[in-house]
């Protein structure tokens, strides 16, 4: 039996990653949609297991400093992150794994995973010199970069040129 793919999709917020997976998922077989873990309190209607993987601060530092998350980050003061083994067992019963994370999460996935293919969805471009602009924290992009900025406004097309080529190369091959 073959490994199934890992496939990455990122982007901003709000570009239509759910809307994108969601019809890519429909009547497809071999194919798992990645349920991430958290340490934040689950919202109504939300399940264990089906939306997140709720766990305690404990468990989710002990997971990942055993090795045991694909990928994590603290955001608002509460950890997220890819749980490795469902992944794996997925993986391992050739099933394809697709994972709907941030950018930042992605880079770490093809570090560990340098199989994955990295999708990263960017917004519409109103022309071919867009000046799409995005809100984004300083705090937020000094995590995500060795850059320093001085504006928390950056245009989508710069910000995302220093994102990914830190290394000379494009870490997402597809770029919708």
């Amino acid at each position: 039996m073959n490994r199934g793919q890992l496939i990455v999709v990122s982007g901003p917020s709000g570009v239509g990653k759910g809307t994108v997976l969601q019809q890519y998922l429909a009547g497809r077989q071999n194919v798992a949609y990645s349920v991430s873990a958290t340490t934040r309190a689950p919202r109504p209607g939300e399940e264990d297991g089906v939306h997140y993987f709720f766990l305690s601060k404990e468990q989710f530092e002990q997971t990942a400093q055993s090795g045991g998350m694909l990928e994590y980050a603290c955001y608002n003061g509460n950890y997220y992150g890819t749980p490795k083994a469902a992944v794996e067992r997925e993986r391992q019963q050739g099933n394809d794994v697709i994972l709907e994370i941030e950018v930042q999460g992605a880079l770490q996935v093809k570090k560990s995973c340098p199989d994955a293919l990295l999708i990263f969805i960017a917004p519409p471009r109103t022309s071919r010199r867009s000046t799409t602009v995005l809100p984004l924290r300083e705090e937020s992009w000094r995590r995500r970069s060795s850059t320093t900025i001085s504006s928390s406004m950056i245009p989508l097309n710069r910000r995302w040129r220093t994102l990914t080529v830190s290394s000379g190369q494009t870490a997402f091959k597809p770029i919708i």
